[in-house]
């Protein structure tokens, strides 16, 4: 199929326009331009580079990406190139009339962002997976070992590196191909920032969530940044029901230290999903965390005793009676130890929080009334989140009981 030489000639929407050449100028990525263009358009959108593969989609659910990408009825492709040179193709399934001064705008614009992405050769998701796996397991034993086998797959390090792990949960019913489609877009985005970059799943956790590793091949921490939303703007754009958790790492110039990155990316998304607030975290804004990263990398199982000594009797009590046991010892931390504070915190009575630090007590050994207490229990929360263990708990009251707990307003 081709383009259709008969468009409707209208005024052209420079509102629309704005906003695909503001993601452009701020270097958000081919996916975020592509989104906009989508919008602006009234279209579905998917892009590929000359090879065929695929660099953004911007669809209203995936059997309209299946359907774009087969080539379905309604669909048009259009010849993306520079210079009079195909540097891919762009599929469109429009909704209704199409602008074609927009429509041409549009194309010219998508046309330069592949030419920037795109990359000399993409590694098969088998090869980058062998290669990362081999770089977290610290096999690769030198900078050499590393900067050749990047090389192999057509990433360079020359310009430093960045690491990045994103964590994908399921709120809803999911498909067999949910994994792989997650490691797709998370690959996608970003190659759409960095060209030469690699992705690949790590091994399926024990605890709730998919993570994907990512090596950035750039120092430039502006860039990581950029990518990581990118990351979790295409997931949270192609997964419905998700939530998504990003961690970075510091910039890394020496290879033989990426493992350290991908350390210190792990432990960030692990603080990152104990705090709604900054689902997107990098290294340096984790705190006195960064403190337990040699714990983490050097010495987990210390760690999980330490978490086994003092909070897992809580998470456990929590997760079997659906109380808010973690949560009050949080914020009464929170509260420098404030009864008063915490209930108002909480919008409970102070009644009910006494009764909870009672039981936390019981059940830990710990009274949060003295100083060792309070510092062990602030220590083992920390050991916690920087193990990735989610806290767990619902609205029920706690047995004995009879209420207390106030709804917070929405």
């Amino acid at each position: 199929m081709s383009t259709s030489a008969h468009r409707r000639s209208a005024p052209l929407d420079l509102e629309a326009l704005e906003a695909i050449t503001d993601a452009v100028e701020s270097g958000a990525g081919l996916p975020e331009v592509v989104r906009a263009a989508a919008r602006a358009l009234e279209a579905s959108l998917a892009v590929s580079d000359s090879a065929g593969h695929v660099l953004a989609v911007a669809a209203r659910s995936t059997s309209d990406e299946a359907s774009l990408l087969a080539d379905g009825s309604g669909v048009e492709l259009i010849e993306l190139r520079v210079s009079d040179a195909p540097v891919g193709t762009l599929r469109l399934r429009a909704r209704g009339e199409l602008d074609g001064s927009l429509l041409r705008l549009v194309t010219t614009l998508i046309s330069s962002e592949v030419e920037r992405v795109r990359a000399p050769s993409r590694a098969s998701a088998e090869a980058a997976e062998v290669f990362l796996s081999a770089l977290l397991a610290r096999e690769l034993d030198s900078a050499e070992a590393v900067t050749a086998g990047a090389l192999e797959l057509g990433t360079s390090l020359e310009r430093g590196a960045s690491m990045i792990v994103v964590r994908a949960h399921a709120h809803v019913a999911a498909g067999e191909g949910r994994r792989a489609r997650v490691l797709s877009l998370v690959d996608r985005a970003a190659r759409g920032v960095v060209a030469d970059s690699l992705s690949a799943l790590t091994a399926p956790r024990e605890l709730p969530g998919d993570d994907v590793v990512v090596l950035l091949a750039s120092g430039d921490d502006a860039l990581a940044a950029r990518a990581a939303e990118a990351i979790r703007g295409e997931l949270l754009s192609g997964l419905a029901g998700h939530s998504v958790t990003i961690g970075r790492s510091r910039p890394c110039d020496d290879p033989a230290q990426l493992d350290r990155a991908a350390a210190e990316a792990l432990l960030a998304v692990n603080v990152a999903e104990g705090d709604d607030e900054r689902p997107v975290l990098a290294f340096e804004q984790t705190g006195a965390y960064r403190l337990l990263l040699s714990a983490m990398a050097d010495n987990p199982e210390e760690l999980r005793r330490f978490y086994a000594e003092t909070v897992e009797p809580l998470v456990a009590y929590d997760e079997q009676y659906e109380t808010d046991l973690m949560l009050t010892v949080e914020t009464f931390l929170e509260a420098d130890g404030n009864v008063a504070g915490t209930a108002q915190r909480l919008f409970t009575h102070r009644h009910t929080v006494r009764y909870r630090l009672e039981r936390v007590r019981d059940l830990c050994g710990h009274d949060v009334g003295s100083s060792d207490g309070r510092e062990k229990l602030s220590l083992g929360l920390k050991a916690m989140r920087v193990l990735g263990i989610p806290r767990r708990g619902g609205p029920a009251g706690e047995p004995g009981l009879s209420g207390g707990r106030v709804s917070k307003p929405h």
